[in-house]
């Protein structure tokens, strides 16, 4: 199954959450929690004072949200628009993991980030190497979800894009059972302004290797101005152990709206 990818335009230029030599300030301050190589204190430490000051919301680039409800499923195995060749985190090598090559300037495509600078400290995007080599894992509160339900989708309901997503993402509490992922199951579908008439869009289906509890579609076409919606048949869904969405019933097969969201313009 093919993806298309959204690019890491990472976090914001004017220094945001960053003392003048690029370390992180408020949590990361002497006496109080330190940055640490897991992906609940990188966030609270980097991705959430720093980066969401542009990459949260609607409005977030390209629809690249780093806020704690969509982060990792945004980065996680997930390529880069920029150089799809390269995922933003490839487990276990962060020398090849987009996000780290941009942090540090490395990356042949675009400028580094946070742009503009300042920048981040080498000891504290070593703390993020290190947690890409140890497995680039959710952290352990976020793992041990029992009910298998949504996390998170993006576009998020009700959202206004000013520009077009290049994929629709949904993220589940548990690890899909991608033997029952069959498309057809699954639709994107341009509303019409007249009767609520709809119009199924085409799409890629993918669940990344390292991030097996996302599912990502990639329209084939740019989605033009207007309204979509995102439905998946109940019967459609299961975790790895075969148990449906919470709340839902594995013997009926009665379709279930994710997402509703509007693309407003399209260059």
């Amino acid at each position: 199954m093919a993806l298309t990818t959204t690019w890491l335009a990472a976090c914001a230029g004017n220094g945001d959450g960053l003392d003048a030599n690029g370390r992180p300030i408020g949590p990361g301050d002497p006496g109080g929690t330190p940055l640490t190589a897991d992906f609940r204190s990188i966030q609270d430490h980097v991705f959430t004072p720093i980066c969401t000051v542009c990459h949260a919301g609607a409005s977030a680039p390209h629809g690249l949200r780093l806020d704690a409800a969509n982060s990792y499923d945004l980065l996680v195995g997930v390529p880069s628009q920029e150089q799809p060749g390269l995922m933003r985190v490839k487990p276990g090598d962060p020398g090849s993991s987009y996000l780290v090559q941009k942090l540090e300037g490395r990356a042949s495509v675009g400028a580094r980030m946070p742009l503009g600078g300042p920048y981040l400290d080498q000891a504290t995007i070593n703390v993020i190497r290190q947690w890409i080599i140890d497995g680039a894992q959710r952290s352990p509160a976020a793992a041990a979800r029992s009910a298998f339900a949504i996390h998170a989708v993006m576009p998020a309901p009700g959202d206004v894009l000013d520009e077009a997503p290049s994929q629709v993402v949904v993220s589940f509490t548990r690890e899909l059972d991608r033997t029952r992922l069959d498309p057809s199951i699954i639709h994107l579908e341009r509303i019409s302004p007249d009767a609520g008439t709809s119009a199924s869009m085409s799409f890629d289906l993918a669940v990344p290797e390292a991030n097996p509890a996302t599912l990502i579609l990639t329209p084939r076409s740019t989605l033009q101005t207007g309204r979509y919606r995102l439905r998946v048949a109940e019967i459609g869904l299961a975790d790895i152990s075969g148990a449906p969405l919470a709340g839902t019933s594995s013997a009926v097969d009665a379709p279930i709206t994710l997402t509703t969201f509007e693309v407003r313009s399209v260059p």
